[in-house]
């Protein structure tokens, strides 16, 4: 049974910020302890916004909910969301949630890997390169691609959604003559445009060869997404920002999308992010799990469908210094095998 809950902040400085406004990462550290003396850990995290707020969760509501319950992600998980329904399904919710499940799951884990307990279905993942870069001047832009380029990435993805198309037609423009016609290339948009600017956009756009236009409208707009689908010949990503599972099957039901892309934490954890998966998996829709590398990495290895894992330039949880230990995965040139290392958290 769980006796008790704690948890710590940190702020982790970013190398490469991802814009004025965020120089860093904020993670709340998440400590269960068993009745029996045992402990593990997950974390929340909040690349911007909310930490504050999340703690304040996890150390009342939450804690009071989860102590006495067994150890069982899956029942703790759906006691907890049926608890805290009342302040909501998304944002600060599941993303306090998460911290409780993937503590959770690190004690089923034990000594053993993440992929290891769900279950490895291939050997390997390819990786492609992420830049959080809209606000990069076009030189820095074309350098990161070249680095990409390099290390032999099969897909590379970027920032849309400058105050002028022509900016972002020049930016793709030049990171497509860079990485090549062979790369995959995607344009990640942050829910930047309405309807209208997004057909607009990717009328200019869509002759660079895209492979997905990510987030193009607000993340809860399902009927827009269907209307830009329908119009567009460049198959549409999202997920980042959708937090519960009745999301995802909205999106799934109505043709939304061509991609789901879950965040471990944003969903509240790894327990619903399987769900969603395999919600997924009905409709043959692959999932490309969002950012968060190590983790993202063990789940995409585990998928039914296969996927490539984002690796964001010097912003994986190793690079961030979240992790304690080997790394659960390792990247050699563009693939993504797992080491068979528990995830250990680094302590704050």
């Amino acid at each position: 049974m769980i006796k008790d809950l704690s948890v710590a902040a940190r702020s982790v400085p970013l190398a490469r910020p991802w814009g004025a406004d965020v120089p860093c990462n904020h993670v709340l550290v998440v400590t269960l302890t068993l009745d029996d003396g045992r402990t593990g850990t997950g974390i929340s995290w909040t690349p911007q916004i909310g930490t504050h707020a999340v703690k304040a969760l996890l150390e009342h509501d939450v804690r009071d909910a989860v102590t006495g319950l067994p150890a069982h992600p899956g029942v703790v998980w759906d006691r907890l969301s049926a608890h805290l329904g009342e302040a909501g399904r998304a944002g600060i919710v599941p993303i306090a949630m998460a911290g409780v499940d993937l503590a959770l799951w690190d004690l089923a884990c034990g000594d053993r890997s993440l992929v290891d307990v769900l279950g490895a279905r291939r050997e390997s993942v390819p990786v492609y390169g992420s830049g959080i870069n809209l606000h990069y001047p076009l030189d820095e832009l074309t350098a990161q691609a070249g680095r990409w380029a390099a290390a032999g990435y099969p897909a590379v993805k970027i920032k849309v959604g400058r105050p002028s198309l022509a900016e972002d037609v020049a930016r793709v423009a030049a990171v497509r003559e860079v990485v090549g016609p062979g790369t995959a290339l995607m344009i990640d948009a942050n829910q930047r445009w309405d309807l209208h600017r997004a057909r607009t956009a990717l009328r200019a756009l869509e002759r660079f060869d895209l492979c997905w236009i990510e987030e193009p409208l607000p993340a809860d707009d399902i009927a827009a997404h269907v209307e830009l689908r329908r119009s567009i010949g460049t198959p549409i990503a999202v997920g980042e920002n959708v937090a519960t599972a009745h999301g995802f099957r909205d999106l799934l039901t109505a043709g939304a999308c061509d991609v789901v892309q879950p965040n471990v934490v944003r969903v509240g954890g790894i327990t619903p992010f399987l769900r969603i998966a395999e919600l997924a998996r009905v409709f043959g829709v692959p999932v490309y799990p969002h950012l968060l590398t190590e983790l993202s990495g063990q789940l995409a290895l585990a998928l039914h469908h296969p996927a490539m894992v984002e690796a964001p330039e010097d912003a994986t949880l190793t690079d961030l210094g979240l992790l304690a230990g080997p790394p659960p995965v390792e990247i050699a040139g563009a693939e993504l095998r797992a080491t068979g290392a528990p995830t250990r958290w680094a302590a704050p």
